[in-house]
């Protein structure tokens, strides 16, 4: 019994407690290192799942599925394309805080973009993506080697190259992405200034809060970007992320998104990153690749009138 309750009085004292992040060498909560936040789980939720929070028979279902294109939600595939390609997405849907999340997308509660009836009209409704392979200014930003989509904010996942690299200084933290070698730089306690020009991936400043890095962007290139498959943003959008190292090997990320001329409100996100051994591969693309050379052709060549034929 003098044990038990000797037990019994220490239990408070030896719970497990809060995780703390190490600190860098100049005292700053460390998030360096290769990390990746491969997924089945989309930024926006599949008609198939039903809920943010899906149950472990939904998910076992629904990887099952998705398991035979690499975790990747290609629909019908006529051609073999998921076959023939080599995603990386993980293993099935993110866990996130001891749930199995079904999207990205946290709010709105139905895990939709929220996008004005006029950006619908305007990016052509649904599935949001113009349509016209013969311009090269109308394909996304990722197909045309801009941008990757895992280091813009926000950080969204794709069917490949997921691995970020995350490296810190005293003055600025370091964004880093397998994909395009992306290196996104969030300057620390100020932003690169008014006269800075405008860029694909934006001004990003950065401050601490407690043990969150919380980045701000804004400043994105003028007019209307397509981030990813149906995923817009404007150049007056303002992003704001927070990230969070809750373990020795996960960072949990949270963003939020305010561009009004395109969304009714603001809406936000939740994802994890994972630590990863690597290593981070050479993505050897470059605008101008042979990729968009055969879609502008393939495009260009369907457009053409059908050739006369002569009456028998």
């Amino acid at each position: 019994m003098a044990s038990f309750a000797a037990w019994a009085m220490a239990g408070p004292s030896m719970a497990a407690k809060p995780y703390r992040t190490p600190r860098t060498r100049f005292g700053a909560p460390d998030l360096e290192g290769l990390w990746t936040n491969a997924s089945y789980t989309e930024l926006e939720r599949p008609g198939d799942l039903k809920s943010l929070v899906v149950s472990p028979e939904d998910a076992k279902a629904w990887e099952a599925k998705l398991a035979k294109s690499g975790g990747v939600n290609v629909g019908p595939d006529p051609v073999g394309q998921a076959g023939s390609e080599f995603p990386e997405s993980g293993s099935g849907l993110a866990r996130i805080k001891g749930e199995i999340r079904g999207s990205w997308i946290v709010d709105p509660p139905d895990g939709q973009l929220p996008y004005t009836e006029a950006a619908r009209k305007r990016l052509k409704s649904p599935p949001y993506r113009h349509s016209d392979y013969d311009d090269p200014e109308q394909r996304p930003m990722a197909e045309r080697c801009l941008t990757a989509d895992a280091t813009g904010a926000p950080m969204i996942s794709s069917p490949d190259t997921n691995v970020l690299q995350i490296v810190q200084t005293r003055d600025a933290i370091v964004l880093v992405s397998e994909k395009y070698h992306d290196a996104r730089v969030v300057r620390l306690g100020g932003g690169a200034g008014p006269n800075a020009p405008r860029s694909w991936m934006g001004e990003c400043e950065g401050r601490w809060d407690g043990e969150t890095l919380v980045v701000t962007t804004t400043r994105l290139r003028t007019g209307l970007q397509e981030r990813s498959w149906g995923f817009w943003l404007s150049g007056e959008a303002r992003v704001e992320e927070r990230l969070t190292r809750i373990g020795p090997d996960e960072i949990f990320y949270e963003f939020s998104v305010d561009d009004p001329s395109l969304y009714t409100q603001v809406w936000r996100g939740e994802m994890v990153f994972r630590a990863t051994r690597g290593p981070m591969f050479e993505y050897a693309c470059h605008e101008g690749n042979y990729g968009i050379v055969n879609i502008l052709g393939a495009a260009r060549l369907g457009n053409q009138p059908p050739p006369k034929t002569s009456a028998p």
